[in-house]
């Protein structure tokens, strides 16, 4: 995959999951991208040998490894919310 198509999913999925996780009025598209492809990283190391499937990290662009990245994102904004709640207090 171009470096330029890893980019664009990355921020499509780090948008998606920051709507779900509803921290897209918080973060712009650089921090989608970002979003997106650590999640996919997340969702590789953590998710890929539950569901036998790749992350688009890995190339994988399959449902299974579109949903597995996606999955990996809210993972992560999760994780990022809940530091958040507790440095406010």
């Amino acid at each position: 995959m171009s470096f330029l198509s890893w980019i664009i999913v990355g921020g499509i999925i780090g948008w998606l999951a920051s709507i779900v996780m509803k921290t897209n009025a918080q973060q712009g598209i650089f921090l989608n991208i970002i979003v997106g492809i650590v999640g996919a990283f997340l969702g590789g190391l953590f998710l890929s040998p539950l569901f036998g499937a790749g992350t688009i990290n890995g190339n994988d662009f399959s449902v299974s490894g579109l949903l597995v990245s996606f999955l990996g994102a809210i993972i992560l904004l999760a994780i990022v919310n809940l530091f958040r709640r507790r440095s406010a207090r």
